[in-house]
């Protein structure tokens, strides 16, 4: 059955759920945007999102089709903002090169925003997750290595770790986590397999360390492989390893691509993905199937058929597993 959902261009801002805000940490006024279903269930999960380098929470809302995985599934989403650099760059605090001796603490701030919404929006306390593209996904990594258990899973996509950075217990964390790793072959801004001499960002860690990490802190003894088809016959196949264990309930999975620097491969809806991997860490999360159609999106085009466009300001095909098909504009 299709189903047609027009919004009309005139109808106001708030009604898609989405509120921007400040907030106060260490004498910072931090800026983020609060994204929320409508008719969201007290004790739902909630998704952090997390802009790269250089980038702004409104266009990592913009780009990253979160929104829409939110009203299909009904979480709650929240897109921080990082601080500006010297050179008014935003960015987060992970340890690059020409970042030394920058003193702000990123990893306190998203753990107390993180705290903060769960309180007072009435959301769940265990089932909050992040992700984040590049510098966003740098961050991820940096709160998994912390330990606080405020995260509850992780899915950085395109980022890396600079184990000369801002990281004093890198590869000690408190305890193992669920993670997720997105990255393309052919990414030259962030090398899959690292660069220990990069004289810019400054060193970092290969895709398969980090992975390979996270399986041994795990426990992880099993895996599975597949490939998702090549739906453009462009050659940019996406390959995914699943590694789990019978004496755990985390798991590691790493979606590997022919693509670059990019959120996700055309063949994917990577922010599908990625609620399918938090999805299995909810707590309670029959309540929450019910109240919310348990489809999944297999694809996001615009009316021409096109896959690696913007999700915002335009008219936008949702295609779901079930053969059912929404029509929306996302207002930015």
């Amino acid at each position: 059955m299709k189903k047609l959902l027009l919004i009309l261009l005139c109808l106001p801002f708030l009604m898609f759920g989405q509120q921007s805000f400040n907030f106060l940490h260490d004498g910072l006024n931090r800026d983020y945007i609060y994204y929320s279903p409508t008719n969201l269930s007290v004790d739902a999960p909630l998704v952090f999102v997390a802009h790269g380098f250089t980038g702004s929470a409104q266009g990592m809302m913009s780009y990253s089709g979160m929104n829409a995985i939110a009203d299909q599934n009904g979480f709650a989403v929240c897109y921080p903002q990082g601080t500006a650099d010297s050179w008014g760059n935003n960015f987060w605090n992970v340890g690059y090169d020409f970042h030394f001796g920058v003193a702000v603490d990123d990893v306190d701030f998203l753990e107390s925003l993180a705290s903060f919404l769960q309180s007072n929006y009435q959301l769940s306390s265990n089932n909050t997750f992040i992700t984040g593209f590049s510098n966003g996904g740098e961050i991820s990594y940096s709160l998994a290595f912390d330990g606080s258990n405020v995260f509850k899973a992780f899915a950085p996509v395109a980022g890396t770790v600079f184990p000369n950075g801002t990281i004093n217990n890198l590869f000690n964390p408190n305890m193992p986590v669920p993670m997720f790793v997105t990255h393309g072959y052919n990414d030259n801004t962030s090398f899959y397999d690292g660069d220990p001499y990069d004289q810019f960002w400054g060193p970092y860690l290969s895709v398969d360390t980090l992975v390979d990490f996270w399986i041994n802190e795990n426990s992880l003894t099993n895996f599975n492989i597949d490939t998702f088809p090549d739906l453009n016959n462009d050659g940019n196949i996406t390959i995914s390893k699943k590694y789990f264990s019978s004496s755990t309930n985390n798991e590691v999975w790493l979606y590997s691509h022919n693509n670059g620097h990019n959120w996700g491969d055309s063949d994917i809806v990577i922010e599908q993905e990625i609620w399918d991997f938090f999805s299995l860490y909810i707590n309670n999360s029959t309540d929450i199937i019910e109240l919310y159609n348990n489809r999944k999106l297999i694809s996001v085009s615009n009316l021409f058929g096109q896959k690696d466009i913007n999700h915002t300001n335009t008219f936008l095909l949702y295609q779901y597993d079930d053969g059912s098909v929404e029509k929306m504009i996302i207002l930015e």
